[in-house]
This record gives structure tokens, sequence and C-alpha cells, in this order.
């Protein structure tokens, strides 16, 4: 097994990626065809939306409306191959720790791992841990979910808050969100992230302690936010609970792997859930920090999230970069990224269970390809990491697809839609596809102003009416939103994530640039909460901005 530092050394060995012959070849190819319109390549290609679109794990990926030629997609694997991108992808499934800056396995993998397997990190082998701890996450949501486990005052639990920032807050609240038509409606769920006092305060205002139940999500239970809100929360449950310290252990329990500070807040470590560092934050969803989706959806239900995230894994590991949905999905964004310089992505689930999905990829995309030098440190001379955004359809229809269509960014979109709907309504679910489909069209092919005179149009009016199109997009189709569905949509944008990151010879699995602003916060909080005035050796911006708040403060 090769070292991190052998990892770091044989990615030094490689040459800088624009310097390459398939960069250079790329962007010559680019010169060449960025002026082609998607009509001219469907005119050519009557068997183009049929030929460009890839089935893998359940999901049917068409990329046929995309600004590309066989040729651009040959030319992309190509820079794949000679990146080392299978190598890359072997070397995190054998653990090997290519988060080289914190000398970590990258196994977020082994999460899902069936039981039998193995995969080892320092030549231990991680998946009997990880069902150990499925197992116990199952027992407790059943005594949870049953009625068995009661609160302090022998009343059932019929309220669950997870408390947690980042990937233990973004992941649970999505995973509630989009598996909802699954969960049990007996039990209410929420989620509190904000250091801002309104989230919690937002949170419980109608609950009744005794029958509510936190789950404090911070692996080393120091987090300033999480344990913020956890000691508030701490304080309104015995504040309810006649201020009994004992009753803590009946309404808490912790996802962490610092027992020694869980135990100190008043937890009792038997119900004290762990994880590992190989697994990262926004990479956490299916681990302990799913607890709150098992409460939610039921231990069965998870096994089935948990088996759909195992099979977008196996796709990504075995089937050829050309056929492979998450390499396909990594190689067109960075086609638009460093060769159109599209700096945005869209991402529009016509599925209003996915509304928090976007949100989600978020972090998992931006905080992981959001860096500015090689994992050997040196600076990048390309674009990484465009940023994602998007609204589940078709809200964002009479929203911000005005500028999609007919404004100066050119916006690649990623439209997710299910043949059938969890909640059949009438003709709802036909007219809701319909709209995937007609906006994809439109976006690819436009309307010329011969098309837009030939209805009656007068020609002043002409211009304002033209969609010149040529706007790309893929279209992610899948049966259902199951748990089993959402786990395969959730690997597969991990893996594009990480087929992104191998190309650009970065680090996906760090995130230095959040600790800064936290640090400097540290250092403010005291100097807003100084009863005198403190010596203040910011710079005059900042200073200025201080005095003023702790002026206000003082007047209120």
């Amino acid at each position: 097994m090769a070292s991190a530092t052998s990892q770091a050394t044989d990615t030094r060995n490689l040459s800088p990626l624009t310097q390459r012959s398939v960069w250079k070849a790329l962007q010559t190819h680019f010169e060449s065809v960025r002026e082609l319109h998607l009509r001219e390549l469907f005119a050519q290609d009557p068997s183009r939306g049929e030929r460009m679109t890839v089935e893998g794990a359940g999901l049917f990926l068409d990329y046929s409306k995309n600004r590309i030629t066989d040729e651009t997609v040959k030319l992309l694997v190509r820079l794949a191959e000679e990146t080392g991108l299978s190598n890359r992808i072997e070397a995190m499934f054998r653990g090997e720790k290519i988060n080289v800056t914190e000398k970590r396995a990258v196994l977020h993998i082994a999460l899902r791992a069936p039981k039998g397997s193995s995969i080892l990190v320092d030549g231990a082998d991680v998946v009997p841990e990880v069902h150990v701890v499925l197992v116990k996450m199952e027992a407790f949501a059943n005594r949870v979910r049953s009625g068995e486990w009661k609160g302090h005052t022998g009343k059932r639990i019929r309220n669950v808050i997870n408390i947690g920032i980042g990937g233990s807050d973004l992941g649970p609240v999505m995973a509630y969100e989009a598996l909802r038509h699954f969960s049990d409606r007996s039990l209410t769920f929420r989620f509190v992230s904000n250091v801002d006092g309104t989230d919690f305060a937002e949170a419980v205002q109608d609950l009744d302690p005794a029958e509510t139940l936190f789950i404090i999500s911070s692996k080393t239970f120091t987090t300033l936010e999480t344990m913020t809100n956890a000691h508030s929360a701490r304080d309104w449950s015995l504040a309810g609970l006649g201020r009994d310290e004992k009753s803590v252990a009946k309404h808490f329990v912790a996802v962490s792997t610092n027992s020694a500070e869980v135990t100190k807040f008043g937890i009792d470590t038997a119900n004290m859930f762990g994880f590992w560092d190989w697994v990262g934050g926004r990479y956490s969803m299916d681990s302990a920090i799913g607890l709150s989706t098992m409460l939610a959806i039921g231990p069965e239900n998870f096994r089935a999230m948990l088996d759909g995230f195992h099979q977008m894994d196996e796709h990504f590991r075995s089937a050829p970069l050309e056929r492979n949905l998450p390499v396909l999905l990594g190689l067109l964004g960075i086609w638009y990224n460093n060769f159109f310089g599209a700096q945005t992505v869209a991402v529009l689930p016509y599925e209003q269970y996915l509304k928090r999905f976007p949100a989600y990829l978020q972090q998992l995309t931006m905080e992981s390809n959001g860096k500015h030098v090689t994992l050997d440190g040196a600076h990048v001379d390309y674009a990484t990491g465009p940023i994602y955004w998007g609204e589940p359809g078709t809200n964002g229809q009479h929203s911000f697809y005005q500028l999609i269509h007919q404004g100066t960014n050119l916006i690649p979109c990623d439209f997710i839609a299910f043949t059938s709907t969890l909640n059949p309504l009438g003709r709802h679910h036909d007219m809701l596809i319909a709209n995937v489909f007609a906006q994809t069209e439109a976006l690819a092919f436009g309307k010329t102003a011969e098309e837009v005179r030939s209805e009656g149009t007068p020609d002043w009016l002409v211009p304002h009416r033209v969609f010149e199109g040529n706007r790309p997009s893929n279209t992610i189709l899948a049966d259902r939103l199951t748990p089993h569905t959402l786990g395969k949509l959730v690997a597969l944008y991990e893996h594009s994530v990480f087929t992104q990151g191998a190309i650009w010879q970065i680090n996906s699995f760090d995130q230095w640039g959040v600790e800064l602003g936290k640090a400097l916060a540290q250092r403010i909080i005291p100097e807003l909460e100084s009863a005198t005035e403190p010596p203040l050796k910011h710079d005059s911006s900042t200073n200025n901005l201080i005095r003023k708040y702790r002026q206000s403060k003082q007047k209120s």
C-alpha cells in the first residue's frame, strides 16, 4: 500500500495540467467548436439524442444537449486517463491517505460497504466498525420509534431536534426533506445549525421538553456554533424538566468521538454514536450523522439508502470512463468551467422533496473544490470549483430562468426528474415532467428571429422575443425518489466532485478556507462582550464596526 507521502510524490510528478498535450488539444478543439450551435449538432446527427445517453446504477443521463462533439468526449476522457483518474479512484477505494494535507484516508465509500466486504486503513479493516455503529443506531432508532425510549417524565418522545452545522446539518436536513414521504409522521423533526439565537428559539417554540430529544452532532464536541446551541438546548430542556440534571441523559444523545466532553455535558456515552477521521463532514450523511434520518425513515429505509450509495460507488469504480455517470458529469463540468469560462452550475430538481438538494450540493462541491493550490502547494493557473446553486422546478422558471435563457452568462444546468411521482394528483406529474423536457429543449434550440417574425411579431419587438438557445443541460432521470434513489444521486455528485478534483490536481477533502474567519471570530467575541472598552488591533474598518456595535448594544 502506498503511503500518503508516496501519493503526494506521485502527484508532484504529474506535469502541470495546462502544459499537458491533451489540455492543449482540448483548447485547440474548443476554438474549432465554440461557435457550433446545438441546432447544427442535432441536424447533423439525428440520432444524437439516443446516442449521447448513459444508464448506470438505475440512473439515466441524457447529455446530448451539451455543446460537445464525439471528439470532445474522446479528448475529455483522454484527459481523465492521462491525469491518472483511475489510479486515484483505486487509491481511494484501497484506503490510501489521499487527503494529503491532513494525512487521512477518504472513505465515505466504507460507510455503505456491505457487511463482509473489506477496506483497510493502516492495516485495519474498517467495515466491521461501520456495521457495529449501524447496528447500534438501529437499536436506538427502533426504541425511539416504537415508544420504548421514554423521556425523563415517562412521556414518549415525539420531537427530534438535530443540532449540528455544515455537514452535520446540511445532509440530515436534505435527507429528511427528500425522504419525508417515508418518514414517521407521528414524530416531528427540526434542525438547528445557525448560531443566530432565532434558529434555536423558533425550533423549540411550540414543543414540550418532556417529549423532545436532541441529537448533538459534533465530532469533537467543541464546534462553537453547535455547542453554543447545544448548551442553549440543555438550558431549555432543564428549565422544562424541573432542573433535574439526570434528565439530560434521557433527552440528549451525541454523534461524536469525544467521550470526555460528551460525559461532561451529561450524555450517557452508551448513547454516543461515533464515526472516524476518514469521514469528511460533507460526506457524512450516511454515517452516524444520519441518525436523525434513520429515526425519521426507519432502519430498513436507511439501509436501502446505503445500498443506493453503494451501487453508485461500484458503478464509479468499474464502469469505463466514457460510460461512467459521475466521470461524465465531472468532465462536462471541466469543459464548461475551464474552456467556456462558465462560473456557475444550476441544479434544478423537478421534485419538491428535493428542495434542499441544491443547498446540500453547495457544500459538497464548493467546500471540496474551492481550492487555489494543487496538492503540492503550487498556485493553479486555471479555474477550479464553480458555484453551484438552484431551486426546485417549476418555481425557478418564474424566477431566475429568465437569466439562463436570455442573459449574458452561460450557465450549464442539471435537470433532475422522476418518471413516477410519490403523490399522484390528477395531471400534476405529467405537467411537471412536460416542463422539464420543454425547458431543456428551449435552452438548447431557442427561437430564431425568423420564427418570432413568422408569428406576426412587430419588428421592434422581435429582438426582445428571440431566444439564442445553445444553453447546455444534462437531464438525469430515475424511476421514483426512494431512499435507494437518493443514495445513488448523492453518490453521483460525490464522485463527480472527486473526478474534477483529481483532474485539477487539488485536494477535494480538506477545508482550510473555513478556519481563518472562525479563528478571528473567537478573538472578536470577547471584544464585543467586554464590560470595558477593549484595546482593538484590527484594521480601521473592523475596529469601527466593533465600536459601533458596542455603542448600539449599550443603548439597547
